[in-house]
């Protein structure tokens, strides 16, 4: 049940249901990305279920919670694209991961399952430049014997607002191809060279929903919410993998955190062969003056790191218990 209230509170606004809570307490307001949205949301929602507080995420993307959180206007923002430190500085704010996520090639091809799909991480961003437009291109066919691949448009799919996703994505496609890198580089918005966009995780994963012969990237969670359909990539040794919770831990694994640098971190093509290519930390970012909403922001979260049952089923990988330790003594 609170699996399924959840997922279906992921739209712009995700409000919260004052369920046994007490009148008087004060609301804590948040807004950034949609990639942890619905971990978020669960959290939040057991949270204030048990009478300990009430928190309030607006799922806006991470360009729009930098912005807030900035400009005072919430309480805490969150970003899938971490701050290096000066940018940190210069806004007097505080950073800290909470979870790590997959980003995965969504796609809605008739007959064609869940990881049955395989593409080259250079074919992927061969599709996202416009180079490979049809799905039966003999690139694709090559590494997919046995697939019925229609002779059909490739429709490709990306964020039409400002979003850590598509930084990471960004990313990718730079680590995997010098022409990407070169021509639209990594950020949070880009000057796509094709595709339809659609705002916020959610609003890809409804666009590949209803567009035949598409495919987009978007958080894990949003793709099984949805029952699409996932393509397998390969890691940077070349080995086909699939976008499971094994092979994204296995990048996780790779992670090497530090306080002195605010967990600035990327996970993005880690070493290993059973290493998922694209995984990602998501961040909160907390005004640094701010200590005693602060306080309560932080009792939140030093609460949800004992939840990992409930990320986890949704498909996100907590945190281990090192990293928890480390985040918590640099809060404090």
């Amino acid at each position: 049940m609170l699996k399924k209230l959840a997922l279906s509170a992921m739209i712009a606004v995700l409000p919260l249901a004052a369920l046994n809570a007490a009148e008087n307490q004060k609301t804590l307001n948040g807004a950034g990305a949609s990639f942890p949205a619905p971990a978020y949301v669960a959290w939040a929602f057991a949270y204030e279920k048990k009478s300990l507080g009430k928190i309030n995420y607006q799922s806006i993307g991470s360009g729009g919670g930098i912005k807030q959180v900035s400009e005072r206007i919430v309480d805490f923002g969150a970003s899938d694209e971490p701050l290096k430190a000066d940018k940190l500085a210069e806004d007097k704010l505080l950073q800290f991961p909470t979870l790590v996520g997959s980003i995965v090639l969504a796609h809605n091809i008739k007959g064609v399952s869940d990881n049955k799909l395989r593409l080259k991480n250079e074919v992927l961003a061969e599709i996202y430049l416009g180079k490979i437009t049809k799905w039966n291109d003999p690139k694709i066919v090559a590494d997919n014997e046995g697939l019925k691949l229609p002779d059909a448009t490739i429709e490709v799919i990306r964020r039409s607002d400002g979003s850590g996703t598509t930084f990471n994505f960004t990313t990718f496609l730079s680590l995997v191809s010098a022409e990407w890198k070169e021509k639209f580089g990594a950020g949070k918005a880009v000057d796509w060279a094709t595709g339809a966009g659609a705002k916020g995780n959610e609003g890809i994963a409804a666009l590949i929903a209803q567009t035949p012969n598409s495919i987009g990237y978007l958080e894990n969670a949003y793709a099984t919410k949805n029952k699409l359909a996932r393509a397998a990539l390969t890691s940077k040794s070349g080995k086909w993998v699939a976008p499971t919770n094994d092979n994204a831990k296995a990048a996780v694994a790779k992670a090497k955190w530090s306080k002195d640098d605010h967990f600035y971190q990327s996970l993005i093509l880690q070493e290993g062969d059973s290493s998922y290519p694209l995984v990602a930390p998501t961040f909160i970012l907390l005004p640094a003056e701010k200590a005693d909403t602060n306080k309560e922001i932080v009792a939140f979260f030093k609460w949800a790191f004992q939840q990992d049952s409930l990320i986890a089923e949704l498909g996100y990988i907590p945190l281990d218990s090192a990293t928890k330790k480390l985040v918590i003594e640099y809060l404090q």
